[in-house]
């Protein structure tokens, strides 16, 4: 038996460990898939007051704080036993939307157009976001900017860009302005122009990448994501809903606080990540999958015209549900697209520029649950307290804990098919990392290589000899 390490996974964010087995042969036998640091933020938040929550657990990411800091506001709220203004809502809507623009496009330009646009065996020195810069200047730049977009909306409504404290139990903290809503909407048409020109780049090489579409973690699995009760997308709201491999709806309209009816979480000896799965098939077959291409396969349609017409051209491609990971970076650009609409229409609304936007409530229940669409996926936040609103208890589950047990069947399929032999490709490493990059995970902070291959990938015999080692 002989082993590959891939230590760390590159162009993702936090540290991720793959171990490659492979057989006498050389064809792959077993691949683990493995999360090699571990936070704690559960356990140091208890005898915390509970509306501290959102600023603390928004300290997890830089990349994604928003997404917790809302989860985090509505478990909270739940405690609180209220509602919060409409204007409050939209404006929690219109911070999400600029999350999801400023998030997809760093995972799109930033960690994974280096594989599309410079190709998967392409020189790693340069295979990075500076080689980007190089070769495609008008790509990078339309990535600096579309981020830039989101990056401004949330700080102009939260004042700062990272680890805002503007979302609170009940509410934000302060309203929108006029002359900000009219500065948003003056900068709309050119965000829309530049994902339109996303899109004709991408699709313009999709079919360089035929042999990764089949074979980048493509096996059928169930799909889990957030509905209205119509089936049209939600991102802030809505209920849960998992569907088949098939495209059969399982269970729908599963409210925040029934979550743990149908998701349970199982302990890895080898990984600080916990593998959810579905309740009702049990462990380790009940495999679903979340985040973008999961949430268009598990939903009717997206509600906005822009997004709901490129989600029909992505059906005619490659039919709803699809399957492979690969796709993931479509189902991406579609919501950029899509939060990008959503945008337009929040700021459109009378009610986003209403003064009101925070309820107020001491402890009026002992238990509260907080359920979004992160931009990687499903995002959970369930609280205990005690009388005085201490925590006592808290459960995060993460979108890439979610994928966990996806995440591994991909990479096993991906070693399989590109893994062979004595003799290491450097494009076979590079491919067993883009699968993981496909999802798009957020294990804690960003890692990324500049001018470099971040990895140490070592094949050894069965007696331990090495027999060829690609590295930095």
């Amino acid at each position: 038996m002989k082993r590959i390490t891939i230590e760390p996974v590159s162009r993702i964010e936090g540290h991720a460990k793959i171990t490659i087995q492979l057989a006498d042969d050389g064809h792959v036998a077993k691949t683990d898939f493995q999360v090699t640091q571990v936070r704690g933020f559960e356990k140091f938040t208890e005898g915390r007051p509970f509306y501290e929550m959102p600023g603390i657990t928004s300290r997890i990411c830089g990349i994604c704080p928003v997404s917790h800091a809302l989860a985090s506001a509505k478990a909270c709220e739940a405690i609180m036993a209220v509602r919060i203004p409409p204007a409050a809502r939209n404006l929690r809507e219109l911070l999400h939307c600029a999350q999801y623009v400023q998030s997809h496009a760093l995972s799109f330009f930033y960690l994974s157009a280096p594989d599309f646009l410079l190709g998967m065996d392409s020189d790693p020195a340069s295979r990075n976001v500076l080689g980007i810069i190089r070769k495609h200047p008008d790509v990078a730049r339309d990535g600096i900017e579309l981020r830039k977009f989101g990056l401004q909306i949330i700080e102009s409504l939260a004042r700062e860009r990272v680890h805002a404290s503007w979302v609170v139990p009940g509410g934000v903290n302060a309203p929108i302005t006029p002359q900000t809503r009219d500065r948003i909407l003056g900068e709309l048409p050119e965000a829309k122009a530049i994902a339109h020109r996303t899109f004709k780049f991408f699709k313009a090489v999709l079919d360089d990448y035929t042999d990764e579409i089949s074979h980048f973690g493509s096996n059928p699995t169930m799909y889990a994501g957030l509905v209205d009760q119509k089936g049209s997308l939600q991102l802030y709201e809505g209920a849960l809903r998992f569907r088949s491999s098939i495209g059969e709806i399982i269970e729908d309209q599963i409210p925040a606080e029934e979550y743990s009816q149908w998701i349970a979480e199982a302990t890895l000896r080898d990984s600080y990540l916990k593998a959810p799965y579905f309740k009702p098939v049990g462990f380790p077959d009940g495999v679903y999958r979340v985040g973008p291409l999961a949430r268009l396969n598990v939903i009717e349609n997206y509600g906005t015209p822009a997004a709901d017409a490129e989600r029909k051209e992505f059906a005619q491609r490659f039919g709803v549900p699809a399957h492979s990971s690969f796709l993931y970076h479509y189902a991406r650009l579609i919501e950029i697209v899509y939060a990008l609409e959503r945008i337009e229409m929040l700021l459109g609304d009378s009610r986003t520029l209403d003064e009101h936007v925070r309820a107020k409530a001491g402890v009026n229940a002992l238990e509260g649950v907080g359920v979004i669409e992160a931009p990687r996926g499903t995002l959970i936040h369930h609280y205990k307290v005690d009388e005085q609103g201490a925590m006592k208890w808290t459960n995060l589950i993460v979108a890439t804990g979610h994928n966990n047990l996806a995440i591994g069947k991909s990479v096993q399929q991906v070693a399989e098919h590109f893994v062979k032999g004595d003799k290491l490709e450097e494009g076979a490493l590079n491919r067993v990392s883009a699968v993981v990059r496909a999802y798009d995970p957020c294990l804690s902070c960003s890692t990324h290589a500049s001018g470099q291959v971040a990895v140490r990938l070592r094949l050894v015999d069965s007696r331990g000899e090495l027999l060829d080692e690609v590295s930095n």
